[in-house]
């Protein structure tokens, strides 16, 4: 999902507007894969904010929350790999 999410970041903040909609598509996806009773209430609340997020109508302000949802993401995922 990190990985999407950059691609998001990135396809907005490059004007590839159609290419970064895929990608919410994937990223959407992936949030819908995520076991929510196993990961901390924080990263909960960051997975409910996702779509709200992603539809944001300001692409420049959206592509920057993309890069950080993606980090705190990333991060979440190498803090708790097993």
């Amino acid at each position: 999902m990190a990985m999407d999410l950059k691609r998001v970041a990135l396809g907005f903040h490059n004007g590839s507007n159609e290419t970064a909609a895929r990608f919410v598509d994937e990223t959407l996806k992936r949030k819908n894969e995520v076991e929510v009773g196993k990961v901390k209430p924080y990263i909960k609340k960051w997975l409910d904010k996702l779509p709200e997020m992603l539809n944001q109508k300001d692409k420049a302000r959206l592509a920057e929350d993309a890069l950080m949802y993606s980090t705190i993401f990333q991060n979440y995922a190498l803090q708790n790999e097993k």
